[in-house]
């Protein structure tokens, strides 16, 4: 008996591409939700880690190794099935029927924000006590003293890996679809069923197209963002 093996079709890959692009947005929200919460969370977690009370910065260390411990794909089925049932018994408000988006944001929202607190921490650690000192002491308040003059300093300091983390979630995201969000990667495994398994080499190929794409272009951002503010910061020392 023989298999018949369909022959590689190197043209399906940019015949596929304008319909995978179809539900980049659905990628594309999923990232920038959970970059958007996950840095509002994080900002939290980090004032928790710096905190001079140690309950404080077990609560903040201890998130933070908990949630770096644990698979992305797991996260994500623990928030799927055991947050609705989690506020049911609870608040008695059913989320079941909430957009399979929301859950997927959240975890990644957990992830991102275990990652980026611990940015956060080694870029303020990195800036002279003195300059914040030095701030008080003329004037400024404590938070004018954040705002104007450790932030910026820690925002340089902290891009590059901002950068790389903000890449690793762009990835990381295409998990999505385990729990049926039509994705990018979902919309492709999609296409493969309705050609009963065929093209399935070509489909995961344009994919990877697009998300090397994706990667390159925010690469080139951060960087482009890198610069700019290093070359901002040696004007205001100059």
């Amino acid at each position: 008996m023989h298999c018949f093996m369909r022959p590689f079709d190197p043209l399906f890959i940019i015949e596929v591409l304008p319909e995978l692009m179809q539900y980049l947005w659905v990628t594309l929200t999923v990232v920038v939700g959970s970059v958007v919460f996950g840095t509002l969370l994080g900002f939290v977690l980090t004032a928790l880690k710096l905190s001079h009370h140690r309950m404080y910065r077990m609560i903040g260390d201890g998130y933070t190794c908990v949630i770096r411990c644990t698979p992305s794909i797991i996260l994500l089925f623990i928030v799927f099935y055991g947050l609705p049932k989690f506020c049911l018994e609870v608040f008695d408000y059913d989320i079941n029927e909430f957009h399979k988006m929301f859950f997927v944001i959240t975890t990644f929202t957990l992830l991102f924000a275990a990652s980026i607190s611990e940015v956060m921490r080694s870029a303020y650690l990195a800036i002279d006590k003195g300059q914040y000192e030095a701030a008080v002491s003329i004037g400024l308040s404590p938070f004018q003293a954040l705002y104007r003059i450790i932030l910026p300093q820690g925002a340089i300091v902290a891009l590059p890996n901002f950068g790389n983390a903000f890449i690793t979630l762009l990835k990381e995201g295409a998990l999505a679809y385990t729990i049926g969000l039509i994705d990018l990667l979902g919309s492709g495994n999609l296409i493969i069923a309705h050609n009963y398994g065929s093209y399935a080499l070509e489909i995961y190929i344009a994919l990877s197209v697009i998300y090397w794409g994706m990667a390159i272009l925010f690469e080139k951002v951060f960087l482009g963002l890198e610069d700019r503010l290093s070359r901002y910061k040696k004007t205001r020392t100059a």
